[in-house]
């Protein structure tokens, strides 16, 4: 963004006032003495001047010194200036923008730096004070009293309206740059948080596709250990199976991490992300472990959002992942009820209820507890009365915007 020249130079001079404030005081108060003195000197054709110059020269310079305290005390400065330039007017010294040039001058500084109610009193105050000593000063009896009184009102309102237009410049300025330094703060908290969230995934998809691949792997393994002289045609076929779980593993890994690899340029196609259509896949793997899975369908199948419908397939897989390494059984359910926006989901064993507390243990079930409020869904895993363990997951068919379960 381009900066005309005269805001770098406005610029410039308010960072050197901010730095050397005294010296820009010292030099425009030594200004406005002069201006003040050459206008006391003024008076109107064949008008006599007043007789002693040196009463006002005094209270200009007492008017002068009072404004180094508009920093400060800019209320002060400004009844010190009134009172000094009502005197020397009254005095009889013609009224000229060079003679008010101090109280002008406290004015702005006084606008700048008070309040809207504050600026109204003193102001006003000022300029009735100086209106009435211009209206009985006999320094220009030739001139009516309409052009005697109106000049200094508009005289003493320009400093107010261009202090107050400065203060609401700074004060626009200001929010400008607390609006900005929120928003950076608000970015990076922003930033942070999606780079918790996508760490967060990243470990559940990994310890999705690893856990549950490892634990059909070890399984496969034992089986055809157990099988290898008893029965070798299906430890030849465990051992077949065991090569696809293999392979499906570092294809899903691969996918995986070709996805965080990949920037935004490279437009490199990726397998598409596991869902539901997987299930039979994933029932003749772990039937190849020695797990018999049933799966029952109730109500009308429904289509799924694609995160939602990942979320379900990572679910029941993790969950028959678990029956594999923990449950001492053979045998598990799994029920999808299509139920209006809902799709719930039950995952059962029929192991005994010593070793059904196993998988709470670890990642497991928080992973997928997780999963299920990424989407606006709830889960319930844990041990059954009559022995076992059961997962129980509700999910919306649409993720939901808001991240709050369903009940």
């Amino acid at each position: 963004m381009t900066t005309s020249p005269e805001r770098r130079y406005t610029d410039r001079l308010e960072e050197f006032a901010d730095r050397r404030p005294f010296l820009v005081d010292l030099a425009l108060i030594a200004a406005l003495m002069g201006s003040g003195t050459l206008g006391a000197s003024l008076t109107l054709p064949n008008a006599d001047p007043p007789g002693d110059d040196r009463a006002a020269v005094l209270f200009l310079g007492v008017s002068c010194l009072a404004l180094f305290l508009h920093r400060t005390h800019p209320r002060v400065t400004v009844v010190v200036n009134a009172v000094c330039a009502t005197v020397v007017i009254a005095q009889g010294y013609l009224l000229t923008p060079l003679l008010l040039a101090p109280v002008m001058a406290s004015l702005y500084w006084l606008a700048t730096r008070t309040d809207r109610g504050t600026i109204r009193r003193y102001g006003f105050a000022t300029m009735a004070a100086l209106t009435i000593a211009a209206a009985v000063s006999d320094s220009m009896d030739q001139v009516s009293l309409l052009l005697r009184t109106i000049g200094p009102f508009f005289w003493l309102l320009l400093p107010l309206a261009a202090g107050t237009l400065t203060r609401l410049r700074r004060a626009y300025l200001e929010a400008t740059q607390a609006r900005a330094e929120h928003a950076e703060r608000t970015r990076e908290e922003e930033a942070r948080l999606r780079v918790t969230e996508e760490r967060m995934r990243i470990a559940r998809e990994l310890h999705d596709v690893v856990a549950h691949h490892l634990a059909l792997a070890n399984a496969q393994a034992g089986t055809a250990e157990h099988l290898a002289l008893a029965n070798p045609r299906q430890t030849q076929q465990i051992l077949h199976d065991l090569t696809g779980t293999t392979s499906s593993a570092l294809r899903e890994l691969k996918a995986t991490l070709g996805l965080l690899r990949q920037t935004d340029d490279e437009g490199a196609p990726l397998e598409p992300a596991p869902g539901l259509a997987r299930l039979p896949e994933l029932v003749s793997s772990c039937a190849s472990a020695g797990i018999t899975v049933t799966v029952a369908t109730e109500g009308e199948p429904q289509p799924l959002s694609p995160g939602v419908d990942l979320t379900a397939f990572r679910i029941v897989q993790e969950a028959l992942t678990n029956v594999t390494k923990h449950a001492a059984t053979q045998t598990a359910h799994v029920r999808f009820v299509y139920d209006g926006p809902r799709l719930l989901i039950t995952v059962t064993d029929e192991g005994p209820p010593t070793a059904a507390a196993e998988p709470s243990k670890g990642f497991g079930v928080m992973g997928m507890r997780e999963r299920a409020h990424s989407v606006g869904g709830e889960l319930r895993a844990g041990p059954r009365p009559e022995g076992g363990f059961e997962v129980r997951t509700a999910l919306p068919l649409q993720p939901s915007v808001s991240g709050d379960e369903v009940g």
